[in-house]
């Protein structure tokens, strides 16, 4: 077997100054300059389209109460955190938290949208019901005030959770493999194509670990149902390393590596049979040499690759420092095995935690880069989750 291809370049970009790692990698990208004018028209084109377009329903709200406005944020927040939050009594502190204090009757009618507007006045109904129970004045106006915050409360929850249901089904396709295809079938019809992975893929345990092997192959098996037109025009699969082992790290790589190799191998073997795509997915910088080791072999795997299957790929962070001397290793391995690897390109889903850890762990500089205008990238995909 040939020798690791070498990853010193990898190594070396890892906490690399972000100023020093910015300028090589606009000396990286120079030669592209000549095709900037034609990025800059088709940029346009693009913002002034999107600006004609007229926004309704739940991206008109989102207009409103973007991340921009404390409201938003205060959406975002609540949504997030009553996916954690285990009883009715904790939820509703949060909701009168997040929600009581604010003056929704500042935006209600400044959008053309209706949907908005009735959201809106909703919020502000609720933030009016939460503020009674502050009343601190005596009496039987305070008392009534007080009980109907009570008897409000676990009506406000429920219609708080359905709100953050309808925002949270603008980002998750479906609870299941078959609602997400259900829901993707109008986009297949107009030639879109759809990579499916699972949220809150962690395991924890090996027992966790099995389940999310059986949602794969159950998912794969499903997906292939619906493939028959290749691997760029079928719906296909992104599988998250850290679901299918609970010691995924670089203290446990030998385990690790031992465990998952084999059992990727019979799930992409599954996707190679339906002609379907198969990508490996991005994990925490800390796990990516690791991930390597296994994408390596797996790659090397000629049995894995008969019939001139064309469907392993690889996600890959532009928030990385690491991410071009990654693009450069992947095509080394693409042609010494003469493979053609697939290369989805993201901007990253660790920012928060990769910075957090980094100042934890006393680092002199970050794996990713702080600011955003290091990362973005107009090529960047949205995923279809489920």
């Amino acid at each position: 077997m040939p020798a690791p291809i070498d990853r010193t370049a990898l190594r070396e970009a890892y906490r690399m100054e972000e100023e020093a790692c910015i300028a090589e990698r606009l000396r990286q990208a120079a030669p592209a300059s000549e095709v900037h004018p034609e990025a800059k028209r088709i940029a346009a084109r693009l913002v002034e389209g999107a600006r004609a377009h007229k926004a309704s329903g739940l991206d008109a709200f989102l207009q409103t109460y973007g991340l921009g406005t404390d409201e938003g944020i205060a959406l975002m927040c609540l949504a997030e955190a009553l996916l954690r939050v285990p009883d009715a009594a904790t939820a509703d502190a949060l909701i009168h938290d997040k929600l009581g204090g604010i003056d929704w009757s500042e935006h209600l009618g400044e959008s053309g949208s209706t949907f908005v507007n009735a959201a809106t006045f909703s919020l502000m109904l609720t933030g009016q019901v939460l503020d009674q129970r502050r009343a601190k004045s005596d009496g039987m106006g305070a008392v009534l005030k007080r009980a109907v915050g009570r008897l409000g409360e676990p009506v406000i929850r429920q219609a708080t959770l359905q709100a953050m249901k309808i925002l949270g089904g603008q980002f998750v396709f479906g609870r299941t493999i078959d609602e997400a295809l259900e829901r993707a079938a109008p986009e297949r019809k107009q030639g879109l194509t759809h990579s499916f992975d699972m949220l809150g893929e962690a395991a924890m345990t090996f027992a966790d670990a099995e389940r999310y092997r059986q949602s794969y192959e159950m998912a794969l098996e499903r997906i292939a149902q619906e493939a028959g037109a290749g691997v760029v025009h079928s719906p296909g699969i992104s599988v998250k390393l850290s679901a299918l082992h609970p010691r995924y790290d670089f203290l446990h790589a030998d385990a690790g590596k031992a465990a998952l190799v084999p059992l990727l191998k019979a799930l992409a073997l599954k996707a190679r049979a339906a002609d379907i795509h198969f990508t490996i997915d991005a994990e925490e910088a800390e796990r990516l040499e690791l991930s390597l080791d296994i994408i390596e072999a797996l790659v090397s795997d000629d049995a894995l690759f008969e019939g001139g299957w064309q469907g392993f790929g690889l996600a890959l962070q532009a928030y990385s420092k690491r991410a071009v001397p990654l693009v450069e290793w992947t095509v080394q391995l693409a042609r010494r095995h003469n493979r053609r690897i697939m290369v989805r390109l993201v901007k990253g889903a660790y920012w928060d935690s990769e910075v957090k850890l980094s100042q934890v762990g006393g680092h002199v500089d970050y794996p990713v880069f702080t600011r955003k205008v290091a990362t973005t990238s107009p090529t960047s995909p949205a995923r279809p989750n489920c």
